[in-house]
């Protein structure tokens, strides 16, 4: 158990894509809570919001609001209640993605484009809109942190569509760091071993993915959700002030091998 700390005393924060207990949103939700910030959650509908609100309940958080990024006017009530509250934003976690079933169980050449773009506008865009209406709640700097994943570098059996994903991810994550670095706005990304996770469990062979980890990984051994969070409680504190445009393994060395 990692100690309780004030590295993030007085923070304002916001976390996007717990789905429940178990997601990486949840993880860093509670290791950002246990540094000292102050937090605002959401979830995507009233069927997830029974999943979602324990561990909203369980970091304090100061808000509970309801965001499905499809529809513009929920992500501006977020900021809006956010700017409401609070006035400011220090940080924000985005860790959100999807693809329709079919097209991320086929082949990359065999994608439609309706799912290839729905693909890219939840997992991709969302971001860069949420770095839009962050923007104006910096105005003495902040941090925007992505979660991604090792396929977007190289290519993992049955990642498929997510992959081509995940690498906009990360160049989005390099071209927003540019562009808001002026206004010491930093942005990273996020890149975790794979994880027990309802999202990841939509992955086919996903299992293989686990034991291969295990078994090639320096560390041997599967990343906690509290060896996350912990990465990314630092990388949003300004203990990283100096870091952007990064994205950050956190996979016992997985990504080398």
């Amino acid at each position: 158990m990692l100690p309780v700390t004030t590295l993030l005393e007085g923070k304002k924060g916001l976390v996007v894509g717990i789905a429940n207990e178990h997601s990486i949103a949840a993880g860093c939700a509670e290791a950002f809570s246990k540094a000292g910030a102050d937090l605002a959650v959401t979830y995507l509908s009233e069927k997830a919001k029974p999943f979602v609100a324990p561990v909203a309940e369980s970091i304090n958080a100061d808000l509970l609001l309801p965001l499905d990024v499809i529809h513009d006017d929920q992500l501006q009530n977020v900021f809006d209640q956010i700017e409401k509250t609070w006035g400011r934003l220090d940080f924000l976690l985005h860790s959100i993605a999807y693809c329709p079933k079919e097209d991320l169980h086929g082949r990359v050449v065999d994608s439609s484009r309706k799912g290839f773009g729905l693909a890219m506008d939840i997992s991709v865009h969302s971001f860069i809109r949420m770095a839009r209406l962050a923007e104006p709640l910096m105005d003495d700097g902040g941090c925007l942190l992505t979660v991604s994943y090792q396929g977007a570098d190289k290519v993992i059996d049955h990642y498929n569509i997510m992959g081509p994903v995940k690498a906009a991810l990360e160049s989005t994550t390099r071209y927003l760091s540019v562009e808001l670095g002026k206004k010491n706005i930093r942005v990273n990304a996020l890149s975790p071993g794979p994880m027990v996770t309802r999202a990841a469990s939509g992955i086919d062979h996903f299992d293989d993915l686990l034991e291969d980890a295990k078994r090639r990984a320096p560390l041997h051994r599967l990343t906690s959700l509290e060896e996350v969070g912990a990465l990314a409680a630092c990388l949003v504190s300004d203990y990283a002030r100096s870091v952007s445009g990064n994205t950050s393994y956190v996979d016992g060395g997985h990504h080398i091998v």
